[in-house]
Parts: structure tokens; C-alpha cells; sequence
């Protein structure tokens, strides 16, 4: 992989949304160099996670407090293009290695910060984890419905994304314009988007319609589950009733289907209900509808299919890139770094 080939990296990040965006570069083929603090990263409790997080970088361990090793982190910045940083606000400035000591010494530095609130507003120093932040957004509950927490912790990946899109972005300025930025990538921000300003309402349907026939998971007769997703489609709903016996209502339409709701969904899931997981999606694919089993994480690592792309490597052990790109892909998961395994040495000579 030689996107980023050549951009120097150094990654004063820790826990899960902050490496993961380093994460993300690094396959791309930035030189990533991690400035752990004495003990190393928490996230090392947690050896697998970590393993995944820290692949293809590199690790020193710097004592920030200490005036010596503050001053080695700053020699480390001046040699850097992006420097990442996943301190609560107001830490990185008191460590002495905040946007404007950076800045200092490189002036056309990218500096990213990831956070639960983001560095200025009402909540920026308001104490939080994944829980909290899709609380804050209104991604739990955004109809005011009862909360739902997602399964996997999609604020602290979805700062991680953001936070790795906007270090690219800013890179392809720096290079037009030979300026640097500052960034501010905030997971709260992330979820507030993806929950929206709007409510999704079908137009013609009653206002206090909620839910779509043929739309969520449904329990099957072996202890799995289905994932049914058919929306406005009057093509998949047919396929649905066909395969499921419900010739009688194969030919209603969206709004009718809508009206209906309260009727149709507890007829769908007493069908299902009636099957097993694997025949009954085989079925449904056969005929036309968008179905799926709902995998675990085992089941999900042995399809053959994210295999075949490079989502999961070959023995199934670990995850890949999460984007394919076909002419140059990303670079393998490599092993994880000791602590300061890299101790007094800097970046790598660039390309």
C-alpha cells in the first residue's frame, strides 16, 4: 500500500477512537509511530483489541511530564506530518503538546484531536465513553422510543473514521497548498449526523406509523435469527409472502402495508418463527428478498465471502482494510508492538 507512503505519523493516542484512525492510516502506509506513556496504553488490557489497533506501528514510551522526554516528543513533532492526539480538552496543552506547542515547531503540521464532545462547547469536557456519547447524540433513542445500545461500539469507530477521512483530507490541502490544520473530530458530532435532523416519515403515511412490515429481525424455530429488509419495494415484499405463505397479502402496497403494521409484522414473525435460520434465508435469497442470518462474531469470520474480499485474512484470525482497493491494497495486519520496543529511535528515512 503506498497511499500514504512517506507521512510520518506520531500518535499520542490511546484507548479505541484515537488508534483506530492511526490504525486506518498506518495500512494505508503511513509511518506510524506510537508515544505510549509510561506502562504503555490501557487498551493493552485488552491484548486482542489492542493487537488489532497497533498493527504496523511502531512504539516508544514517553513520560510527557518529564521535562526531557516532553522535549524528545517535540523533536519527534517537528519530523512529523500529522500529529494525533486523544486526550481529554485542555490535557495535551497542559503535557505541553497541544496545537499551538506543535505549531510552534511545524508549522505546517496536521494536527487531529479526537474526543467524546470536541474541544469547545457546553460539553467538551464532559466525561464519557461510547455509551455516553451515543446518549448525547440521540442515537439511542431517536424517536424517544426506549434506548437501544448498539452491540458494537460505534461512537468510538465512528471517531476513529472520521478522525482518519479529515488526516487524509487535510493531507491532500496541505500538499496544494503547503498549509497545515487543525482538526477537531469529536464522536459525539458523528453520531448527531447519522441521527439526523429529520424523522423518517413516509410520505402519505400517518405520522404516528413506526415500523415497516418486513423490516427487522425475527426469531427462527433453531434459536437464530433473521434480518428482513424490505422497505418500499413491492417486488421483495411479494417475494417475502411467497416464501412465507402470505399469499393474501403478496399484493398490497407500501402505505397499505404501512396501515397495516400492527397486523403484518406478528404474521411475518409467526412464519418465521416456524423455521430454521439457514433454510428460511436460503429461501428468501432465492426468491428475491433481502434477507441475511444474524451472524456472531465466529460465524462472521468463517464467510467464505469476507474472506474472498480481504474483510477477514485467510485463516480467519483477523480483520483487514475496511476499504478494498483493487490496484494497491492495504497493508496485512503485522504484529502489534511491544512497549517501547522502538526506544530512541524516530521515524523512518522517508521514501
Amino acid at each position: 500500500m503506498s497511499q500514504l507512503e512517506g507521512i510520518r505519523i506520531l500518535d499520542f493516542t490511546i484507548w479505541r477512537p484515537g488508534p483506530y484512525a492511526t490504525q486506518l492510516l498506518a495500512e494505508l502506509g503511513a509511518d506510524v509511530l506510537k508515544v505510549e506513556p509510561p506502562g504503555g496504553d490501557p487498551m493493552r488490557s485488552y491484548p486482542g483489541i489492542f493487537d488489532a489497533l497497533s498493527a504496523n506501528k511502531r512504539s516508544i514510551a514517553l513520560d510527557l511530564k518529564n521535562d526531557e522526554h516532553r522535549r524528545r516528543a517535540l523533536e519527534l513533532v517537528a519530523d512529523a506530518d500529522v500529529v494525533v492526539e486523544s486526550y481529554r480538552p485542555g490535557v495535551a496543552d497542559r503535557l505541553g503538546i497541544g496545537y499551538d506547542a506543535v505549531r510552534a515547531v511545524n508549522p505546517t503540521v496536521v494536527y487531529c484531536s479526537v474526543s467524546g464532545m470536541g474541544q469547545i462547547g457546553d460539553l467538551a469536557t464532559a466525561p464519557g465513553h461510547d455509551v455516553n456519547y451515543q446518549a448525547w447524540s440521540g442515537a439511542l433513542a431517536p424517536e424517544g422510543n426506549d434506548p437501544v445500545s448498539a452491540a458494537v461500539p460505534i461512537a468510538d469507530l465512528a471517531g476513529g473514521l472520521a478522525g482518519a477521512y479529515a488526516v487524509c483530507a487535510a493531507l491532500v490541502r496541505r500538499a496544494r497548498t503547503g498549509e497545515g490544520e487543525r482538526i477537531d473530530a469529536a464522536m459525539g458530532d458523528v453520531l448527531a449526523t447519522w441521527t439526523g435532523a429529520v424523522t423518517p416519515e413516509a410520505e402519505g403515511a400517518d405520522a404516528d406509523t413506526r415500523g415497516v412490515p418486513g423490516y427487522g429481525t425475527f426469531p427462527t424455530r433453531d434459536g437464530g435469527f433473521v434480518a428482513l429488509g424490505i422497505i418500499t419495494e413491492d417486488h421483495f415484499w411479494r417475494a417475502l409472502c411467497a416464501v412465507l405463505g402470505l399469499h393474501e397479502f403478496g399484493t398490497l402496497g407500501f402505505l397499505d402495508r404501512l396501515g397495516r403494521a400492527d397486523e403484518l409484522q406478528p404474521e411475518i414473525a409467526t412464519r418465521i418463527a416456524a423455521r430454521d435460520r439457514d433454510e428460511c434465508v436460503a429461501a428468501l435469497l432465492a426468491a428475491g428478498a433481502p434477507a441475511a442470518p444474524v451472524l456472531n462474531r465466529t460465524e462472521m469470520l468463517a464467510l467464505p465471502h469476507f474472506r474472498t474480499r480481504g474483510a477477514v485474512t485467510p485463516d480467519g484470525a483477523r480483520v483487514g482494510h475496511l476499504v478494498r482497493f483493487v490496484a494497491d491494497p492495504a497493508r496485512p495486519p503485522d504484529h502489534a508492538p511491544a512497549v517501547d520496543e522502538h526506544a530512541g529511535t524516530g521515524f523512518s528515512p522517508r521514501p
